[in-house]
């Protein structure tokens, strides 16, 4: 069966550091990497150009390498063209997101004989999008945690109990009132201010812990 021929990466994407061009056969499931394509995994030039299907899914991270291993199976089963984001591993251990795309790959009757298309290295672009969320997120969950600690303070020192008590007390409110636990320690903590402080005989026994803790083993 003839083997019709795909043309190579456009300029851009062969000088493009992380992008590289595979093919894929499924008679035989043979693999052909382009030399940008085997760098991502590890390989040096003119190393890995001719992978096997096993040598391809042993790259792929643990946690992703059956997902990719049933797209495949759907590709050779369907011939339809597909797109995959997932992990690899190199040979020197580090992990890499990539982005692979395939189209038909067809032979010159015009039937699908495997699938032909690029990789793209995205590791850079999702430790952005992660550094992105975290930018976005963390200050939220700060203020979570600040309002959950002073709220757990309150109630150790109101009750007397320990931090994991009082954290025991929060949830415990928090199921039985169907309210986030962050919402009920804010709650907690700008309500203190109708108490107006506590007692004066609190006040009096704090005063003197808080001038004389210096002095404390």
């Amino acid at each position: 069966m003839d083997e019709v021929d795909i043309p190579p990466p456009p300029a851009r994407a062969r000088i493009a550091q992380g992008t590289g061009s595979f093919r894929f056969w499924f008679a035989g499931t043979r693999w052909e990497w382009s030399d940008e394509v085997a760098a991502l995994h590890g390989y040096g030039p003119g190393e890995m150009r001719e992978p096997s299907m096993e040598r391809v899914l042993s790259h792929k991270h643990p946690d992703d390498r059956d997902q990719v291993a049933d797209t495949l199976a759907a590709v050779v089963a369907t011939g339809a063209a597909f797109s995959s984001r997932h992990r690899i591993i190199d040979t020197h251990g580090a992990t890499r997101d990539v982005l692979v795309v395939g189209d038909r790959l067809r032979d010159a009757s015009g039937a699908v004989v495997g699938t032909a298309g690029f990789y793209v290295d995205v590791t850079d672009t999702v430790a952005a999008e992660r550094r992105e969320i975290l930018d976005d997120e963390l200050p939220v969950m700060v203020a979570a945690r600040a309002a959950i600690e002073q709220a757990k303070g309150v109630v150790m020192f109101v009750y007397g109990i320990s931090e994991a008590q009082a954290f025991d007390v929060l949830v415990w409110r928090s199921q039985e009132t169907n309210v986030r636990v962050r919402t009920l320690a804010e709650k907690l903590v700008a309500a203190l201010a109708d108490f107006r402080g506590a007692s004066t005989q609190t006040r009096t026994r704090f005063d003197h812990l808080l001038l004389t803790v210096h002095e404390r083993p």
